[in-house]
């Protein structure tokens, strides 16, 4: 029995910059903990404008998970933290019961040029942590564990891979291991977590009898152990964990295990009772249009 249960293909968007979504997909709700991935760019931004940034805008029951391949990126939120996010490092925001933030492009980044070109993913809270306190916590690259021979080099992001263990904090046991294979490379893909999808970022990958092109992600049964196979120079993404604890419902930036809780934070945002950026003054608006029909539930896989 082969161990591929889905095959996802992106939905290509352009936000400002070129993304491709590959979660949430109409087959799979969740990977573990994992219930938004965004491959952003490689994208190039002209100096002397605000093409790219991402203005200030609210999350709930939720933890952003940004990590770059190229570029910089700057974070600012609603907890006074002010953080720039270079290649190989882990930006970890906790939203809990609100918090507000912004992304932008640093003005060196656009005058040299730079290709800016990252993931970004959403992690959903536990039931029980919904109405926690937001939290933010940064990890630099140097800090991130390297697992490195047979023509592999892997960073393990979160959770434990191959006898290493990250010393990112996470809310539900979760896996994310970020990695470069040669041509002919072999990777034996992780057992012993209850879901895991393999992301194709570059290259090509063959597992489970299947060839993975760049932008796409193959959702595994990790019950069955599976060799992937670089049948050239590969950038991938591991992610996956402990299933979730129960359905979710997410609309806009929101996710909550409530219809209530999306409908509360949607009148928050709109009558400017999120908590501000110090030093900003730009937001998103709700999208126009809002309506509680246009949830999108999620539930454990």
């Amino acid at each position: 029995m082969s161990a591929l249960l889905h095959l996802l293909r992106p939905h290509e968007r352009n936000i400002g910059f070129p993304v491709k979504r590959l979660l949430p997909a109409a087959a799979v709700s969740a990977v573990g903990p994992f219930v938004f991935f965004d491959h952003m760019g490689p994208a190039t931004f002209p100096a002397g404008t605000t093409e790219g940034d991402v203005r200030p805008h609210p999350h709930i029951g939720l933890s952003t998970f940004t990590y770059l391949f190229s570029g910089a990126m700057l974070h600012r939120d609603s907890l006074g933290m002010v953080q720039r996010i270079e290649p190989g490092a882990v930006n970890w925001m906790t939203a809990g019961r609100g918090v507000v933030h912004s992304e932008r492009i640093p003005a060196n980044i656009r005058d040299s040029g730079q290709p800016v070109e990252g993931i970004q993913m959403w992690l959903a809270a536990p039931v029980d942590r919904e109405d926690d306190a937001p939290g933010f916590q940064h990890y630099p690259a140097e800090i991130l564990p390297l697992i490195e021979g047979g023509g592999a080099r892997l960073r393990v992001l979160a959770g434990a891979f191959q006898g290493v263990v990250s010393p990112v904090r996470t809310e539900i046991p979760t896996l994310c291991v970020s990695g470069e294979l040669e041509a002919q490379a072999t990777l034996t893909l992780p057992t012993e977590v209850e879901e895991l999808a393999v992301y194709v970022a570059a290259g090509e990958l063959v597992l489970a009898e299947r060839t993975l092109g760049a932008g796409q992600m193959a959702v595994l049964d990790p019950r069955t152990e599976t060799v992937a196979r670089a049948t050239q120079s590969v950038r991938l993404m591991l992610i996956g964990g402990q299933r979730l604890d129960g359905k979710r419902l997410i609309w806009w930036n929101f996710v909550a295990t409530s219809r209530e809780r999306i409908e509360a934070a949607k009148l928050a945002w709109a009558r400017e009772q999120f908590p501000r950026i110090p030093g900003e003054t730009e937001r998103i608006p709700l999208p126009a249009g809002s309506s509680a029909d246009e949830l999108v539930k999620f539930s454990s896989n």
